[in-house]
């Protein structure tokens, strides 16, 4: 009986429970850390610290309370290879800090020259599978440990894709044998900006590739009869995110870093805190009818067509470019999401004057 005890309490000691923790802003500074008993970890953005004595302020600040970094400007989702400077200075800043995790997005950010300015989705095609997985492979290697990469949102389906969101990410995940950090706003997002199932989505992940989870807000645009989604972290997280949470508590066996995203529009650190609250109850709940489930069987890639670079050299300069987004829309190749490319372009143009200004 003692020896079973015993062996009880070693199980339960080095049992990891769910975490939750917040975005880290200077102004929530003093009241994150008061609120240690409500507040996990941390995740802070990795493009913010680049350059500021190699992340002292920030090796001061992981030793107060667990750290996770997040990349947003590597783009690594892509058929070409990402920028080496940006891998370096993201090498220094794992190294020097040694975070509890580090991320990146399934995202790419510049091609041929043009600098997009923010996450977007590349043509979802074995092509980007494959150079994704090479970045990523080449990001593990930099930096001497793997990220989990997140899922993005998207306001338009990429076009030249071949494959399900779902199946790409699969696809990815297991070609570069990396783990997820799953959005479940930006899953959301697209779910309803597409008209998809999330939870089919979620049966298509496997539960073991699910490490992290965000959550956010976002807001509809778009003219009457074609509202989508756009997810720009200034909103309380809505209701079908917190469903989503509690289907991932019953998918997933093993413990997960649950992490709420707000960017601007802060309310008070109590509202935050609030919302994890809502947080931890939705995903207890999603624990408490947790069943076992099959792993998805992985689908074949589909054959390469050799122009994913093509695609996102293009995709980058109407992005950019408005003339260049008319002609394209004056006669377009084949069917296409023009709502979506507006929208998007829109999206991104606003965020450059932010960024820049």
């Amino acid at each position: 009986m003692a020896d079973a005890a015993e062996a009880g309490a070693a199980a339960d000691a080095v049992e990891t429970r769910d975490r939750f923790g917040l975005t880290w802003r200077p102004a929530l500074a003093a009241g994150i850390l008061a609120a240690r008993d409500r507040v996990d970890l941390i995740e802070v953005i990795a493009d913010d610290w680049f350059g500021r004595s190699e992340g002292r302020a920030l090796r001061t600040l992981a030793a107060q309370i667990p750290v996770s970094i997040h990349g947003v400007g590597l783009g690594p989702a892509s058929a070409t290879p990402s920028d080496r400077k940006r891998i370096d200075a993201l090498a220094r800043l794992v190294g020097s800090v040694e975070p509890d995790a580090w991320s990146e997005h399934l995202a790419f950010t510049r091609a041929a020259g043009c600098e997009i300015g923010h996450l977007a989705s590349p043509p979802r095609t074995c092509e980007t599978v494959e150079g994704a997985a090479r970045n990523l492979r080449r990001l593990a290697s930099a930096v001497a440990s793997r990220p989990t990469v997140e899922n993005i949102a998207t306001l338009a389906e990429p076009p030249g894709s071949a494959m399900s969101e779902a199946a790409w990410i699969a696809a990815i995940l297991e070609e570069a044998d990396a783990d997820l950090l799953l959005d479940l706003h930006n899953l959301h997002a697209n779910a309803s900006n597409f008209r998809y199932d999330p939870f089919a989505f979620l049966d298509a992940i496997p539960a073991k590739r699910i490490r992290a989870i965000h959550l956010a807000g976002g807001r509809f645009v778009g003219p009457p009869g074609g509202k989508r989604i756009l997810d720009d972290h200034r909103h309380a997280v809505p209701d079908p995110v917190f469903g989503l949470l509690e289907e991932v508590g019953a998918r997933v066996p093993h413990a997960l870093d649950v992490v709420l995203e707000r960017d601007d529009a802060r309310p008070p650190l109590e509202h935050l805190l609030g919302e994890l609250d809502l947080a931890r109850s939705a995903l207890a709940r999603g624990r408490a009818r947790r069943a076992s489930r099959p792993e998805p069987a992985r689908a074949p890639l589909p054959p390469p067509s050799g122009r994913a670079s093509e695609a996102e050299a293009l995709l980058a300069q109407i992005y950019t470019d408005p003339a260049a987004l008319a002609r394209f829309l004056e006669n377009p190749p084949g069917p296409i999401d023009r709502l979506g490319l507006r929208l998007a372009a829109e999206s991104f143009s606003r965020k450059r004057e932010r960024k820049f200004h």
